[in-house]
């Protein structure tokens, strides 16, 4: 069967050209690092709220979840019960102390309550944890462009290269502005690309059979609870690393603070997030959908899966393969345009956000302002470029991590999210937080969400090193012989970091506090 047809990459090529062409549009109309950064702060909501939604999903999402739903099972969607109290939190804890400031980065909001090193601590670990946010979904988009072209996938560096390229360029020219707008038009694509998915095989199965009544033999256990820290992925483990992480990233990253800051008031900013969380649910529910179609599909056609994709292993390959194989032309050229959008989506986003921290907390505060708005201007877009060239040279790095695409994004990106957002429950919500304790509680936290990540090459590496048995942590080698089973699932990366980091804080700013309160009596 053909991959994707000519008329398909005019349709790609086209898109491209249209985001390149906005980028174009807005940066000719730009006179103020604040209209670059922040859009003049009059954004409307519904485009914030759409735009923190495409930036949050990314490709890393759009292919992961139909592979989650295939492969491994529905449990996922029991998350959205978090929904409601995150929305509380960030609307009515968070918000209200957020946009009482209208500052450009949200690192600025640090400094005043716990010094220059926290918020310089804090803008670096946002730098780290975006770039290799970026690098993933840029590995993830050119892993499945690849599976659509049908190529060798020793060309995915260039096919990284070509991605990262068009988002850099438009983001470079175009700053906050044309990043939203690309992002409302990215929204749209996706979302019609999985109901083009869903409606060809639900034709071309004559119906709705593909939705599961039973569960699948290709999904894991998945139960509600389980005292089993090994154990991938439960209900309750579910609500509560995706209640943390949005909490986290949206309280604490960049890249959604910056959209609230763009917006013109508090209940401007609450609506916005009233939208995001609403696409959310939807475009979620449809992915996974996606997923069940898409399983049932190649169980009914296993010829049409090559001899060496396995649907459990390799559940992330399907929906990439479907849009190449099985659309007809001109529907298979939009929806890899989705895909192709959803890359870009958080490409554009990240690298508009690290240069608004490059340039707000380091190097406008270290002195280094340049004279006029205009050089100002030009020294951001310089920025974006070389990040985006970083990105891009180190996507390749992804391979090293082992699982399927969402684990790999939870044993990465989790990393830092967590501990960011803990900077900001220091600064705001602990009264008698200390420097030195916040870091301290930074490193333990970070420490932590390490060794749960890499739990398993931690334990081969004990077990091949010392000899310790496998057997002691409860775990057996993987297939491939070159790593062990994670002896805790990645699922609670989130809580135990944020566990850890606020505790060991809190515990070592009071024995601080009292120290300084001995030698003041003492004095």
């Amino acid at each position: 069967m053909p991959g994707l047809q000519i008329v398909d990459w005019i349709l790609i090529g086209l898109y491209a050209i249209g985001t390149l062409a906005l980028g174009l549009f807005y940066g000719r109309k730009q006179e103020s690092t604040e209209e670059y950064f922040v859009a003049k702060r009059s954004v409307h909501p519904v485009l914030v709220g759409v735009s923190l939604f495409a930036t949050l999903l990314s490709t890393i999402s759009y292919l992961s979840m139909p592979g989650e739903g295939a492969g491994k099972g529905p449990v996922f969607l029991v998350s959205m019960l978090a929904y409601p109290v995150i929305y509380w939190v960030i609307a009515h804890l968070l918000l209200p102390v957020y946009m009482q400031y209208r500052v450009t980065s949200a690192y600025e909001l640090l400094e005043s309550r716990l010094g220059l090193s926290v918020r310089l601590l804090g803008a670096s670990m946002f730098l780290v944890l975006r770039l290799v946010w970026m690098t993933l979904l840029v590995n993830a988009a050119s892993a499945a462009m690849i599976v659509m072209m049908g190529i060798d996938p020793k060309w995915t560096p260039l096919v990284a290269g070509i991605i990262g390229a068009v988002a850099i360029t438009y983001t470079s020219l175009g700053g906050l502005q044309a990043v939203i707008i690309t992002d409302f038009m990215q929204t749209v694509l996706l979302a019609g690309g999985a109901v083009l998915v869903v409606a060809t095989i639900s034709f071309a199965l004559g119906g709705f059979q593909w939705f599961p009544t039973t569960w699948q033999p290709t999904w894991d256990t998945q139960p509600i609870f389980s005292w089993d820290p090994k154990t991938r992925t439960t209900a309750v483990g579910s609500v509560l690393s995706v209640l943390i992480w949005y909490v986290a990233t949206m309280g604490g990253d960049q890249t959604s603070v910056q959209r609230f800051m763009a917006t013109t008031n508090l209940a401007a900013a609450r609506k916005a997030v009233r939208i995001q969380l609403a696409i959310t649910v939807g475009v979620h529910i449809l992915l996974f959908l996606t997923g069940f179609a898409l399983l049932s599909y190649f169980r009914t056609n296993p010829q049409f899966l090559p001899s060496d994709i396995d649907i459990k292993a390799n559940a992330d390959q399907l929906f990439p393969r479907y849009i190449a194989f099985h659309l007809p032309a001109g529907i298979s050229g939009l929806v890899a345009a989705a895909m192709f959008a959803a890359a870009m989506s958080s490409v554009d986003s990240g690298v508009n956000s690290i240069t608004a921290v490059v340039q707000t907390d380091f190097l406008d505060r270290l002195g280094f302002r340049p004279a006029s708005e205009r050089t100002h201007i030009w020294i951001s877009r310089l920025l974006a470029l070389l990040i985006g060239g970083v990105v891009v040279s180190c996507s390749s790095l992804v391979d090293y991590v082992q699982g399927n695409i969402m684990a790999i994004t939870n044993k990465t990106v989790n990393l830092l999210a967590v501990p960011i957002f803990c900077l900001f429950v220091f600064a705001l919500f602990i009264p008698k937080a200390k420097p030195l304790g916040v870091w301290i509680g930074s490193l333990v936290g970070f420490a932590v969400a390490v060794l749960i990540a890499f739990s398993g090459p931690i334990v081969y590496w004990l077990h091949m090193r010392w000899n310790v048995p496998l057997e002691t942590f409860g775990v057996e080698l993987l297939p491939s012989g070159q790593s062990a089973q994670d002896p805790i699932s990645f699922q609670w990366i989130g809580p135990v970091t944020l566990i850890a980091d606020l505790t060991v804080g809190t515990l070592v700013s009071w024995m601080l506090a009292r120290r300084d309160k001995t030698i003041a009596v003492s004095a």
